[in-house]
């Protein structure tokens, strides 16, 4: 299949684009959001192809996959064809819904000629997607191995824009946890989160690292952190589960589905996720443990294979 979508989330198409067909990714000069290309900080196959808007018009296309609503237009507007009318489209929302749930509407509900791909069946659950077709393919993670060795007592926690996003995320729980044990804070817009959540250094560092590096400094840590209180399950958590870290996160959307008992604390009781870094710190040995247990829940659920044969599946009844 050639299989035409736009960059938008670069950590899911890691593992999308590891699949058996050609995927087309749009590219404008400026690289803006509607033509990012390929992804520099990722490591994409050579089936990734960059095509300017300019060339789909006449470029073969077997599948849309669509992420966000204003590509509906941009595909008319680009291919010079209507999605899921004259080419075969899925739209694919990351997302739980962000309005007056559960009455959030999809932004595209009652498009029949269209299938809505959510990646949790929370997220299905919450959405209102009308009259379109629904299906869950859940994440599927490109394997990191097992490198964790918790040799820094320290907590890490992957949140992107974590000040702008405050109470969504947890940010306002990261003062109350940097107790339990100093937080590293990785992700886009984390430099300076110390002052800004008035917190010594040695207590509360951000930084911002490229997925390779991010999964070593990942792996040094004693204990992952998933502060998060809505937002779409967390490829982070997953990826650190995949490391063989022990996880501590709160029992919100999909957590409790991710992460079965033994691989981790799941509580919606701060003091009982507090009490659970504190102790995972403390005995290194437990969080070994609990981060093999945490590994093997993840490779079984979340691994690659059941990923993109899950994609195949629907990939043949969409087209067909």
């Amino acid at each position: 299949m050639r299989i035409l979508l736009w960059h938008v989330h670069g950590s899911w198409t890691t593992a999308f684009v590891r699949g058996p067909h050609t995927y087309l990714v749009p590219v404008t000069p400026d690289r803006g959001p509607d033509g990012l290309g390929r992804a520099a900080t990722f490591d994409w196959p050579e089936s990734v192809v960059e095509v300017p808007p300019e060339r789909l018009r006449d470029t073969e296309v077997d599948l849309l996959v669509l992420q966000r609503p204003h590509e509906l237009e941009l595909a008319r507007e680009w291919l010079g064809r209507r999605p899921g009318v004259d080419v075969p489209a899925v739209y694919l929302e990351h997302n739980a819904p962000g309005g007056p749930v559960p009455d959030t509407r999809h932004p595209a509900a009652d498009r029949p000629e269209l299938t809505i791909v959510h990646v949790t069946h929370f997220n299905r659950l919450m959405w209102d997607c009308g009259t379109t077709p629904t299906a869950v393919v859940e994440h599927g993670i490109v394997d990191p191995g097992p490198l964790w060795t918790g040799r820094l007592e320290r907590a890490a926690v992957v949140v992107n824009e974590p000040l702008r996003r405050g109470r969504t995320t947890g940010t306002d729980l990261l003062p109350y946890f940097s107790e339990a044990a100093p937080l590293d804070v990785f992700g886009m817009g984390t430099e300076g989160i110390a002052a800004r959540l008035g917190l010594p250094e040695e207590r509360c560092r951000g930084r911002e690292l490229v997925q390779s590096a991010l999964h070593h400094a990942l792996a040094e840590r004693r204990v992952y952190l998933h502060p998060v209180r809505w937002t779409s399950l967390g490829l982070s958590l997953l990826e650190a589960m995949h490391l063989g870290m022990p996880v501590v996160a709160l029992a919100t959307t999909e957590a409790c589905e991710a992460v079965p008992p033994g691989a981790g604390v799941l509580s919606n009781r701060p003091d009982v996720l507090h009490d659970a870094v504190r102790g995972f710190v403390a005995e290194p040995e437990l969080a070994r443990e609990t981060g093999r247990a945490a590994r093997t829940a993840a490779l079984a659920r979340y691994g690659l294979p059941r990923f993109l044969d899950d994609w195949d599946r629907l990939i043949k009844e969409v087209t067909r």
